[in-house]
């Protein structure tokens, strides 16, 4: 971090994004101004200078949210969710800035971040508040034989916190940020450090749609210095991560004299399990998909599982369509596969690559940074022949990066894949109903995509198993995470 002048707007792709943090509804710079500096990965350049919050901000952060929480949690129901909706609106008004603006902050595909990610950004708002409206009725229950009445509530729990990660950072943080509003929390989030932008253009969204003052908050930040107080704050209620395992343990421990309720979701190393009656095709397109936003996807199948019967074909086709894939500047509509998020995740990538090498993994394809874009640009990678046991199997890389073995019947192919610490994803191709029914029930992950994947409506529940995270979120267990429930029980006089 730097103490320096800092502009309170910069212009990025066209777009005025402000440096600011957004704290009781106002414009901030922090205390002491310091400032950090964010660049894009596309071609390691300063995009610009953005406030750096501390221990001074996240106080007036938690502190405007309090403030807010009592008339936000008593508006009634139908008001709330037709605020929700308006930032849905203004979400979908914007998804050409916000996407270009991403784009360049994170380095993920900008025909990506236009189909798919800001759309979804704008349903994760919509989605919430229709729920809360139509779905979130319980009716009273009567006890049997004795009249007893019982009625169930979701009363919303305070003040949330929010670390967002920077691989998808204003889909993922509405995720949590989208039903923690419905609910009737306030929030306070701390965007990440390498892709900050996207979350200012959220509280302009926010503030226009007109949510009161000390609802919605940002502090930015590195996660030392801002997230790391919002951690161990005793005015947080819920606390919301997405990252790595190290960091996750860490934050748990900050929050446990707290006894604040925590969902994390963590990292993967999931399997894509293919069985010797598979559609090769749709098993080869599904592989390659792997690659999306340059492997740095916590989903992504990483351990290509596939039967020895037909290893050889699917090993050839998969390298024959990765080889296809068009590696370059993610702002180009027909790039495939762009650039890691910094110099250092690109140096950690690389280092795995390497030692698998020494180790005696055989490469197929890519194996080092692409020489020819340079910058952060890392070939698409395909490993066999790696050891039982060697940390490419075992560790999440996260990156462009897939390794791939063979395996001898379904039991062998299912061992194989249940032979990890994580547990967020599986994915399982095979042409046949009874043994894909067989086969899923015995692989251990949150989610398991059979015969396809990336898919998931957002009332069914999500979450990882093992290393892979706490909890689970969507539907009614966001209400269930974001409330106290509340039973209240009447004599039968009532």
């Amino acid at each position: 971090m730097v103490t320096a002048p800092q502009p309170e707007k910069i212009t990025v792709e066209g777009v005025e994004v402000d440096t600011r943090h957004w704290i009781g509804g106002e414009r901030v710079t922090s205390a002491d101004g310091a400032t950090f500096t964010d660049v894009s990965p596309i071609d390691e350049s300063v995009i610009g200078e953005i406030s750096a919050g501390a221990e001074a901000e996240v106080d007036a952060a938690v502190a405007a949210a309090r403030k807010a929480f009592p008339a936000w949690a008593g508006m009634p129901v139908a008001e709330r969710a037709a605020l929700l909706r308006k930032v849905a609106d203004g979400v979908e008004a914007r998804v050409e800035e916000l996407a270009h603006v991403e784009t360049r902050d994170n380095g993920a595909l900008l025909r990506s971040h236009l189909r798919g990610v800001m759309p979804r950004v704008a349903m994760n708002f919509r989605f919430f508040a229709d729920y809360l409206e139509n779905d979130l009725a319980h009716p009273d229950m009567t006890v049997p034989g004795r009249g007893h009445r019982e009625r169930i509530t979701y009363d919303p729990a305070g003040v949330v916190a929010i670390i967002t990660p920077w691989n998808a950072p204003l889909m993922l943080a509405t995720w949590r940020i989208g039903p923690a509003l419905a609910a009737g929390n306030t929030v306070v989030v701390k965007p990440p450090e390498w892709a900050p932008l996207t979350a200012s253009l959220l509280a302009d969204i926010m503030r226009d749609a007109g949510l009161p003052d000390g609802v919605f908050n940002v502090v930015q930040g590195t996660g030392v210095d801002a997230g790391a107080p919002l951690t161990r704050h005793p005015g947080i209620n819920r606390l919301c991560f997405t990252g790595s395992v190290p960091t996750a343990g860490v934050i748990a421990a900050a929050a446990a004299p707290n006894i604040v309720p925590l969902s994390f979701e963590l990292g993967g190393k999931s399997p894509l399990l293919v069985l010797d009656d598979a559609d090769m095709d749709l098993a080869v397109d599904i592989a390659v998909e792997q690659f999306d936003n340059a492997g740095q996807v916590c989903l992504k199948g990483a351990r290509l599982l596939v039967d020895a019967k037909i290893a050889e074909e699917f090993t050839q086709r998969v390298l024959d369509k990765a080889r296809t894939l068009k590696q370059g500047d993610p702002r180009d509509l027909t790039s495939d596969v762009s650039a890691l998020i910094t110099r250092k995740h690109f140096d950690t990538v690389d280092g795995f690559v390497q030692r698998a090498k020494a180790d005696g993994a055989r490469v197929l394809m890519g194996g080092g940074p692409n020489d020819e874009l340079g910058g952060l640009f890392y070939s698409p990678t395909i490993l066999a022949d790696c050891p039982e046991g060697s940390e490419i199997l075992t560790e999440e890389v996260f990156g462009p990066v897939l390794t791939i073995e063979t395996f001898d019947g379904d039991e062998a192919g299912v061992a194989m894949a249940n032979d990890t610490r994580f547990g967020l994803a599986a994915t399982l191709v095979t042409s046949d109903p009874e043994r894909a029914e067989r086969v899923s029930a015995q692989l251990r992950a949150g989610t398991v995509w059979v015969n396809c994947f990336f898919v998931r409506d957002l009332g069914a529940p999500f979450g990882g198993s093992g290393r892979s995270g706490i909890g689970r979120e969507g539907g009614i267990w966001s209400f269930d995470f974001y409330c106290d429930v509340k039973n209240s029980v009447f004599a039968p006089s009532n």
